[in-house]
């Protein structure tokens, strides 16, 4: 009951600016509890939907005053991991209408390695997860043209362990880092180089990076494995940007992409801010309004056994 009443709270259709023809049957999700008191005047947010995949795990916030314009939310899970079926690798996509705008958010952790060629594996893994994301049909209205799949919708924010690394030996990256010279190493990035090349998110985009690489880190340390802690040889990797932040569409305009220096796991999260447009039907009419931001975090959890 807590459950139903907070979805109907979150989630009911406003008279004033949806049409009575235009209501939409949201999926019920018993992976999650919300609890009401989301809902109350206590919180500035409110929770729209959370979900986890194994390690992955998203959740999207909005302010509680503009929680009525969401409608027609679905989650799809795509696995990539072992034989393309287990879901340590993969990811959770959440689609959404805002107004009349639609949103995909795609919270991913794709192949790993630093070998020669596991950057073809994680391009796969992007080509496969943008073939097979499937969102379910729930709006009752046949003349709904809410997207089914990734690339339809409005705005695509896509983050996450994205895994590419940086195509040059331990030591050179090293002097790099300690150099501070960004553009040198992001130069040999893999992701860089592979959408240059065309062979992997082709027309998305990503926001300048001024900030030293990501991974990998030493627990609760400042230190690269690379800089000569004492691990053996298989945990030695040589520093890159494996957690990213890009988006696709119109509309967007990013206005800040940082890391955070938090130390509880291997990786550094990044954050990025973004304001974005959108459709406002007011009087039979649309118009655009460029006055929401929104904040992508992606935060990377404590070691465990299937990161990596």
């Amino acid at each position: 009951m807590e459950r139903k009443a907070a979805k109907d709270f979150c989630f009911r259709c406003q008279e004033s600016n949806v049409n009575l023809d235009d209501s939409s049957t949201e999926e019920e999700d018993d992976s999650y509890p919300i609890s009401v008191a989301l809902a109350t005047n206590q919180m500035k947010y409110s929770l729209v939907t959370c979900k986890q995949m194994v390690g992955i795990f998203v959740s999207v916030w909005m302010k509680k005053e503009l929680i009525q314009y969401v409608g027609h939310l679905r989650i799809c899970c795509t696995s990539r991991g072992i034989m393309g079926c287990l879901g340590n690798k993969g990811c959770i996509s959440v689609s959404m209408s805002f107004y009349q705008t639609s949103f995909c958010f795609i919270c991913s952790h794709l192949a790993s390695g630093e070998k020669e060629g596991d950057e073809l594996r994680r391009n796969l893994d992007v080509i496969e997860i943008l073939k097979n994301t499937q969102f379910p049909k729930i709006c009752k209205n046949q003349y709904s043209r809410m997207p089914d799949k990734i690339l339809d919708h409005d705005r695509i924010i896509w983050f996450g362990d994205l895994n590419y690394r940086i195509s040059l030996s331990r030591d050179v990256a090293k002097r790099l880092v300690e150099m501070k010279d960004w553009p040198a190493l992001f130069n040999k990035d893999q992701l860089k180089m592979e959408r240059e090349a065309g062979r992997v998110f082709k027309g998305w985009k990503e926001g300048k990076i001024y900030f030293a690489p990501t991974y990998k880190y030493a627990f609760n340390s400042d230190t690269y494995y690379a800089e000569g802690v004492k691990v053996s040889k298989n945990k030695r990797r040589t520093p890159a940007w494996c957690d990213r932040i890009l988006w696709h569409g119109r509309g967007i305009q990013q206005l800040s992409y940082v890391r955070k220096e938090f130390k509880f796991s291997d990786h550094r999260p990044v954050c990025a801010t973004f304001l974005v447009e959108v459709e406002v039907m007011f009087r039979g009419q649309k118009k655009k309004v460029s006055t929401f931001n929104f904040q992508i975090h992606d935060l990377v959890p404590t070691r465990t056994s299937y990161y990596s």
